[in-house]
């Protein structure tokens, strides 16, 4: 399994479902922008690119809207 790690220290495994260029059509088949082709889920190609999405898993920014207090007893 071939993985790298983004800027916040989380491992991105490098495959079709974390690339940037892929596209889900309705019915699950994945075609790959830049090929114009249908890949199968695994499929890592030399033009692989991190999703922005999972560029920015991890950054902190995270705000606490509403604090519960818990009593355990």
């Amino acid at each position: 399994m071939d993985t790298t790690v983004n800027n916040y220290h989380v491992e991105v495994r490098r495959w079709c479902a974390s690339c940037q260029h892929k596209e889900i059509l309705n019915d699950g088949t994945r075609i790959c922008q830049l090929m114009n082709i249908k890949v199968p889920q695994s499929n890592v190609c030399p033009q692989w690119q991190m999703s922005d999405g999972l560029k920015n898993a991890g950054m902190s920014g995270g705000v606490i809207k509403k604090l519960t207090e818990i009593i355990i007893k």
